[in-house]
């Protein structure tokens, strides 16, 4: 019993108290099932029978969210796959019904000194694009994007969304960290303003942010993986260099907004996205100084929250081939092409709130490559993709 009291006693001294232990956990998850579909029209030979795929997939998610005190926050998640830009994980890929990969997908810590009203953010870790910067939809950012690195938030709640008024972003990302003595590790380096109001009936954000991607351009990658003590851990050709971004940069100016209200009961919002690359051919031999521009404008109708609650939307984009990062872009898009920029296309979806916590959903692709080069047998191909969702959410 005294050394009970001792140790209670010595850790209110220090400053610790039962507090620490009331830790308001917020467990979060899903699990979606897909069904994906792809065709390759040929439209010179009216050929369609190059049927690519189908397959049946599935992604896992779970995590929490701790709300430790008033000052400090914190979360993390598990999912299936370790792709940045995917985490599904396709039925039969390694045969045999063997296991899948499970990896971490968000480690963070929310520090929010309440000496600054709440308002700041200083964020330290691995979280989810769109809680980390303000992320009006998938033209630069996919959604499965988890970034690494440090974000000072401005206007922002702990769980990432914007409050009313001013909000800014500013925040430095580790891109590639390589471990060779000969390498130069890329970084992204990201500032962001956006403005969140409404006007009469209508509610309205309206923001730039400015992407500059470091050292890329001249970063020379190997086929080995190293070890943290710089021994080769896996690859068959350590001294062979590979140069994805070989003379390519990105410093992405990006504009977004949307507008949205109500017709009736019924929910609406317009919104879209411009990017340009301001690196130029004169810099940076890869780039053509005429494929910098991205866009993508839609339209949202409804919301499936509550049972029986229906959503539907229509999107265009366009993405040249220089115009944003194509390993970031959403992985959909082109995916018959083998490239997710130098596309163009429609994207349209519905979502049907079946029951509570679980939704169907349709997503159709359709989309061509904007300039073919050399592929010139491509044309005048469009890629078809349709995917089938089942989402429970909990």
């Amino acid at each position: 019993m005294k050394k009970t009291a001792f140790l209670i006693g010595l850790a209110a001294v220090l400053g610790f108290s039962s507090n620490a232990q009331a830790i308001d956990w917020n467990w979060k998850g899903d699990i979606r099932y897909r069904y994906q579909s792809q065709l390759l029209d040929d439209n010179v030979d009216n050929n369609s029978t190059d049927h690519s795929r189908d397959r049946h997939r599935i992604r896992v998610r779970l995590g929490a969210d701790m709300w430790i005190n008033e000052e400090l926050s914190s979360g993390f998640e598990i999912r299936t796959g370790s792709d940045a830009t995917s985490a599904n994980s396709t039925f039969g890929d390694t045969g045999n019904f063997d296991g899948d990969t499970i990896s971490l997908s968000e480690g963070y810590i929310n520090y929010h000194p309440m000496l600054l009203n709440g308002d700041v953010n200083i964020l330290l870790g691995k979280r989810y694009s769109k809680e980390t910067l303000t992320v009006m939809d998938d033209l630069i950012w996919d959604g499965d994007v988890t970034l690494e690195g440090m974000t000072l938030q401005y206007g922002k709640d702990a769980k990432g969304k914007e409050k009313d008024g001013f909000s800014a972003n500013l925040g430095y990302y580790v891109y590639d960290y390589l471990k060779a003595s000969d390498a130069t590790d890329a970084y992204l380096f990201a500032v962001q303003g956006s403005y969140k109001g409404t006007v009469s009936d209508l509610a309205y954000q309206i923001g730039a942010s400015y992407y500059d991607y470091c050292s890329i351009g001249t970063t020379i990658l190997f086929d080995a993986k190293y070890s943290d003590e710089g021994e080769v851990i896996s690859g068959d050709t350590p001294d062979t260099p590979v140069t994805p971004f070989a003379n390519l940069d990105f410093n992405i100016v990006e504009f977004f907004g949307n507008i949205g209200g109500k017709v009736s009961s019924l929910p609406w919002k317009a919104y879209g996205q411009y990017a340009f690359n301001t690196a130029k051919h004169s810099e940076y031999s890869e780039i053509q100084d005429g494929d910098r521009n991205a866009y993508l404008v839609g339209l949202k109708l409804g919301k499936a929250k509550n049972p029986g609650q229906l959503e539907g939307y229509a999107e265009y984009y366009h993405i040249e081939e220089d115009a944003v990062n194509n390993f970031m872009t959403d992985s959909d898009r082109g995916e018959l092409f083998g490239v997710h920029t130098n596309i163009q296309g429609w994207k349209t979806g519905v979502k049907y709130a079946l029951i509570q916590n679980m939704t169907l959903g349709l997503t159709y692709f359709n989309d061509e490559l904007i300039n073919a080069g050399t592929a010139t047998a491509k044309a005048d191909d469009r890629g078809h993709l349709l995917q089938a969702d089942v989402v429970v959410k909990f």
